[in-house]
């Protein structure tokens, strides 16, 4: 029990004095960006599907 004390009491210094939080700015600007490169790759990711669906829909009304 005393090794999952320190142990919270440890992560709570850390945490307190250690880590380095990022400014609110930093966040909002790497949020949007992961949102645009998110969405950049939905977009490529679904033009690559309807182009396979129209090549098998092609393949298949041709056998």
């Amino acid at each position: 029990m005393t090794k999952l004390i320190n142990f919270i009491k440890e992560s709570y210094d850390e945490m307190v004095h250690k880590v380095t939080w990022s400014k609110y700015s930093e966040l909002q600007s790497s949020s949007i960006l992961v949102l645009v490169a998110s969405l950049i790759f939905a977009l490529f990711i679904g033009l690559i599907d309807l182009g396979f669906e129209n090549m098998l829909d092609w393949y298949y009304n041709n056998l």
